[in-house]
């Protein structure tokens, strides 16, 4: 049950936001910079995450994870306080940084105190949580934009975050041996500085800035540079943040490279569908909400019985399957585009979040059914990470492709500029998907019994 309280806090935040872009814009202005209120969220879940997931593997998950739900709760106490959209992406920040605890520890227990079998249903009950929040978030970021205000989406959080606290605090115990350690702090900074400039470059260019312009040229080589030395520090690091090692590993490599995708995709979707729709229709919040709600339905639904595929045909076939009915779904929402119709795309969000469920759930239970409970974590953070890494950029990428389509266009109150770039985000979106699917077959060939899927895999597995 604590485990489900503090997932609900993170679906709930995923959904309950985008619905309420709109109205957030018309209050604090720079349409422009919305892409932030996700990207900066996302950035500061990603680079916390490995912290967060040494420092479980050292001083235990309870800890990490009590202090995860504390930061969700200063960052929504905050943001309902925003008095203009810098200070409400700063907000963010501090939310970011408690999802980047909160998220990978709830899985990692569960990874923790389950049995592979047992997982498979213990998913549904987790999978059951983001099925009541795609219903309730999306309606109550509707509810409270159009009748109370949008602030009411932050505010929310705070007895949801107490009385997650208190549950994990009165029923999760663990017996853990605490060592000594180190933090990796040139590598958390490399990683940070990195994905920052990086993301700057992307949402900015074309925007604040020409494309091929100074400050655009200067941002991207400071976060290429960046990321491209951070290999370097970890080699040396005596605790690196994030333990490029496993990706050695085919299984971790691939599943690695799966998360990346399903990232790019559910914020892809959650964060531009609502503003296709509001903005090209006109259509209240809470109908946008109800289309962004399908596709969080979906997803649950289909990870609620994923265990019955694994562990009958194996993980590959299972991440196969549900990415490519994602595929099919988001070349559908493409091809749709310059017809906005709300019930078309909620039908064709529910498709897409009924492949992720078959995709996102199998290849982490895969990942961390390969390692004892010392790698547990860090391999389950470097599958979050990955996930909101691939978050993070993707909503950059989307958030450029639209900001350049809009400014060469009439507008972002224009008809065909709204649908132009709304499309073009969408077609980016398929690509994802695409990729997505490639990665999956990647995946090493077997039953969830065969070599390449036991515990401390040393021989790579041939594909």
């Amino acid at each position: 049950m604590a485990l489900m309280l503090t997932t609900g806090l993170i679906a709930i935040d995923v959904t309950i936001l985008a619905t309420a872009v709109p109205s957030v814009v018309k209050e604090l202005g720079e349409f422009d910079q919305f892409p932030w209120l996700f990207s900066v969220y996302l950035l500061a879940q990603a680079v916390s995450v490995p912290i967060y997931s040494k420092l479980a593997d050292t001083i235990g998950r309870k800890p990490v994870i009590l202090v995860g739900v504390g930061l969700f709760l200063l960052g929504s106490i905050l943001a309902g306080a925003a008095w203009n959209m810098g200070s409400l992406i700063a907000f963010r920040v501090v939310q970011g940084l408690g999802a980047g605890a909160a998220a990978p520890m709830s899985m990692t227990i569960v990874g923790d105190i389950y049995s592979v079998a047992e997982r498979a249903l213990v998913q549904g009950y987790i999978a059951s949580v983001w099925a009541v929040s795609s219903v309730v978030g999306p309606a109550l970021g509707g509810l409270f934009s159009q009748f109370v205000s949008w602030r009411w989406i932050f505010l929310v959080n705070i007895p949801l975050c107490l009385i997650a606290g208190w549950a994990i605090m009165r029923n999760y115990h663990e017996d853990v041996t605490r060592t000594r350690h180190r933090i990796d702090v040139a590598g958390a900074l490399l990683l940070t500085v990195g994905l920052t400039a990086v993301i700057l470059a992307l949402l900015e260019g074309g925007n604040a800035w020409e494309w091929w312009s100074v400050p655009s040229v200067a941002s991207f080589a400071l976060g290429l540079s960046a990321l491209a030395a951070f290999p370097f520090v970890e080699r040396r690091a005596a605790e690196p943040v994030l333990d490029l090692s496993i990706l050695a590993r085919p299984l971790i490599r691939t599943t690695t490279m799966v998360s990346l995708g399903v990232g790019g995709l559910l914020i892809g979707i959650t964060s531009f569908v609502p503003t296709y729709l509001e903005n090209a229709l006109g259509v209240v919040p809470l109908v946008s909400g109800i289309a962004v709600a399908a596709l969080t339905l979906g997803w649950p639904l289909a990870a609620a019985v994923s265990g019955r595929l694994y562990l009958r045909y194996g993980y590959r076939r299972t991440v196969m399957l549900g990415s490519g009915i994602a595929v099919i779904g988001t070349i559908a929402l493409a091809a749709s585009g310059p017809w906005p119709n709300p019930v078309v795309v909620g039908a064709i969000s529910f498709v897409i979040g009924f492949g992720l469920g078959w995709t996102a759930a199998p290849s982490l239970i895969a990942a961390q059914a390969s390692v004892d409970w010392s790698e547990r974590a860090v391999v389950t953070g470097v599958n979050v990470f990955a996930r909101s890494a691939g978050s993070a950029v993707g909503v950059a990428i989307f958030g450029a492709i639209a900001n350049n389509v809009i400014a060469a266009g009439r507008g972002e109150h224009d008809y065909a500029t709204i649908v132009a770039a709304s499309t073009w985000v969408f077609v980016a979106i398929a690509v994802t998907a695409v990729l997505t699917w490639l990665a999956g077959t990647r995946m090493p060939p077997g039953t969830i019994d065969a070599p390449a899927y036991a515990q401390v895999q040393v021989e790579p597995a041939a594909d």
